[in-house]
């Protein structure tokens, strides 16, 4: 207890020394907890979006529908397939689609497109399909018009207003062929997608393919993407072997390999962090031990042992160490809540590449508790390793040579 009271004396007995000590430690956190957390937040918001833009978290097809996407590996909608699946505490909804690729097609030009059959009122609970809209109307169930990806219509020459023509193969190999208005355009980020996609409610869609309450999937729309392999592995031995349950990684493994490759070029990056905070820190400690030579030569000269006066000095490092973590941590809440609720936006020409590519053009931030912990812990441990420069000194030290420094 008696060196305890020491250490906390001679940590205020130089009370520059010390705030420039911990000012580094606060800096070193803030940095760690702000580029971690606009990292992580940009990856979670990537996944969300994609996730989002079409195939939702997670999906139940028929068994053996993902190995051969076809009409005839569709399943009949079934209202007690659905309660079971909606009865899981961590899905909201489950909604129904009817896909299939077929031949669109105006007047002078033809192009093959991905045909889906929507609850309209449902499908915007996943994907938000209604506020994609660039011109035109939502259509509702009732509808007999369809809506078609700007992209689509604009190689076809068509806009709202216009007869677009589908050309297909229904259920078991009915001919699917109709002629509908179009009632709205719907922009995507993503190129893909804005190129190729029609919507048309459930019942028309039925109609048009021969196949009368008939899907292809539900899709789930969940609390949490990140919860999607858990729900994927509970509802798999709920439903059975007849059905497959599939969650995004598996549904979208390229940007599943993306994501990886983000968090691993991440720890890499945050190394490369820690060793500059690390030679920083290191910096103030050999300033701290060099300006207390002459202190620690007069205290080993009248009779203090070499290793009680080391545990003195570890113990100040220690006390600074974790009032500077604390600080750096209490100091990143209100500014990582802030752009969390502000996130930055990118403009000009770094904007465009990043909507060319699907993505939103802003830097988010995530607010998740182990952001902050484990940067905090990180850089304490940090810390703590180079207070063993000064114990080796004082270990190593000869009080006459000390006291003429």
């Amino acid at each position: 207890m008696m060196y305890l009271k020491l250490a906390w004396r001679n940590i205020w007995r130089n009370k520059r020394r010390t705030f420039i000590t911990m000012a580094s430690i606060v800096f070193a956190v803030l940095l760690a907890i702000l580029l971690n957390s606009v990292k992580e937040g940009v990856l979670i918001k990537m996944q969300e979006n994609v996730v989002s833009f079409y195939t939702g978290a997670v999906q139940l097809h028929k068994a053996g529908y993902w190995d051969e996407k076809t009409l005839d590996n569709s399943m009949t909608y079934s209202d007690s397939l659905v309660a079971q699946v909606v009865n899981h505490p961590d899905v909201d909804a489950a909604i129904g689609r009817l896909e299939s690729y077929a031949l669109a097609a105006s007047e002078k030009y033809t192009k093959v497109c991905m045909v889906v059959g929507i609850e309209p009122e449902n499908e915007t609970l996943v994907t938000s399909l209604d506020e994609k809209i660039v011109a035109g109307d939502y259509i509702l169930s009732d509808d007999k018009g369809v809506l078609v990806s700007e992209g689509l219509a604009e190689y076809l020459k068509l806009t709202v207003g216009d007869t677009l023509v589908i050309i297909g193969q229904g259920y078991h190999g009915v001919s699917a062929a109709g002629k509908f208005p179009i009632r709205g355009l719907i922009r995507f980020a993503s190129p893909q997608l804005n190129r190729t996609m029609v919507y048309l409610p459930m019942t028309l869609a039925q109609q048009l393919f021969g196949a009368p309450d008939r899907i292809t999937a539900l899709v789930l729309n969940v609390d949490d993407v990140s919860d999607a392999d858990r729900i994927e592995r509970e509802l798999s031995s709920e439903v059975g072997a007849h059905y497959e349950v599939m969650g995004w990684k598996v549904l979208l493994p390229e940007l599943n390999q993306v994501l990886e490759g983000e968090r691993a070029e991440n720890v890499i990056f945050l190394f490369v962090l820690y060793m500059l905070i690390a030679f920083g820190i290191f910096g103030t400690v050999i300033m701290m031990t060099i300006e207390r030579q002459y202190e620690f030569g007069v205290l080993v000269a009248i009779g203090m042992r070499n290793l009680k006066l080391s545990g003195v000095v570890v113990m100040e490092n220690i006390m600074i160490s974790v009032m500077g973590a604390i600080l750096g941590t209490l100091i990143s809440i209100p500014v990582v809540g802030y752009f969390y609720k502000f996130p930055i936006r990118i403009s000009g020409d770094l904007q465009k590449a990043y909507e060319n590519f699907g993505f939103e053009p802003i830097f988010y931030f995530s607010i998740a508790p182990k952001i902050f912990y484990s940067q905090t812990v990180v850089i304490f441990c940090v810390a703590l390793v180079l207070s063993l420069y000064p114990l080796l000194k004082i270990t190593r030290l000869k009080p006459v040579n000390a006291m003429r420094t």
